[in-house]
């Protein structure tokens, strides 16, 4: 599913157009984004929840050269699929 197929059925699911879903959709993700960008947590129970968790710095080797390289720390944003979520997609 796309974000288009994703926006009508969220339009049909809640009675309202189009255009509306997409608003509220993309109010909806923007939040979340910004709320993660900060480092903050955001839990949607039944659904999952979204936070920014720090990779610390590591070896690698650079594939080509095969020279050892330092891999430095990141922040990434992480999806934890929660406890129903789950239990649906095992079904």
């Amino acid at each position: 599913m796309n974000k288009t197929e994703l926006i009508a059925n969220v339009a049909e699911k809640a009675g309202m157009t189009k255009k509306d879903a997409e608003k509220a959709l993309n109010a909806v993700v923007e939040s979340v984004k910004e709320a993660v960008a900060k480092k903050e947590k955001v839990q949607i129970i039944g659904f999952g929840t979204f936070e920014a968790k720090v990779r610390n710095a590591r070896k690698g080797l650079n594939p080509k050269t095969r020279e050892e390289i330092v891999i430095p720390e990141a922040t990434a944003p992480v999806f934890k699929a929660g406890k129903d979520f789950k239990d649906l997609v095992n079904q």
